[in-house]
């Protein structure tokens, strides 16, 4: 099977639009750098959104993609909350604090800010469930990965373009 086919495979993925991908995101990892913490974008935006805004540049490109490809195979997935300012995630951690009763119970689920990789633009959930479970199945194609064994909806790019996803934590209290 050759790049210039439009051959699917399993899973209806299209082999020229994978094989497209590839170099814009390997290309991308090699400017970048994928080794050790994740590098923030130059000019994080004021306020939040669910989108691809604020994101970190790689991690919105490599959604941007695998979006594109779920919903051209049928399959519903959206970002149900991505970039987050200081202020969004005190909230929720201080929300969360009250919910768990205690921050070591509230950070099985949330983030202090200065943690976050929400708040670095490095994370998004998604939605709806078979969406994320669609991204799960094949998000390594552009690199992202499922972090977390109590969190189906949250992802981040934890590997290279193709390669292989990292073991999940149990969650994100877990290091």
């Amino acid at each position: 099977m050759t790049a210039s086919k439009t051959a699917g495979l399993p899973g209806g993925i299209r082999v020229r639009r994978v094989l497209a991908s590839v170099p814009l995101l390997v290309g991308a990892f090699l400017l970048h750098g994928l080794a050790g913490a994740p590098q923030a974008a130059a000019l994080p935006p004021t306020q939040s959104a669910a989108g691809t805004e604020g994101l970190d540049p790689l991690l919105a490109v490599a959604y941007s993609m695998a979006e594109e490809e779920a919903h051209s195979v049928g399959v519903p997935l959206s970002i149900t909350s991505g970039y987050r300012t200081w202020d969004e995630q005190l909230w929720l951690w201080n929300d969360g604090i009250a919910t768990y009763g205690s921050p070591d119970a509230a950070r099985r689920w949330v983030l202090p800010p200065e943690e976050s990789t929400h708040v670095s633009g490095h994370a998004v959930d998604v939605g709806p469930a078979a969406g994320a479970a669609w991204l799960e199945a094949n998000g390594n194609r552009w690199g992202l990965c499922r972090m977390f064994v109590n969190e189906w909806w949250h992802f981040e790019l934890a590997t290279v373009p193709g390669g292989q996803c990292p073991p999940m934590r149990p969650d994100a209290a877990t290091r």
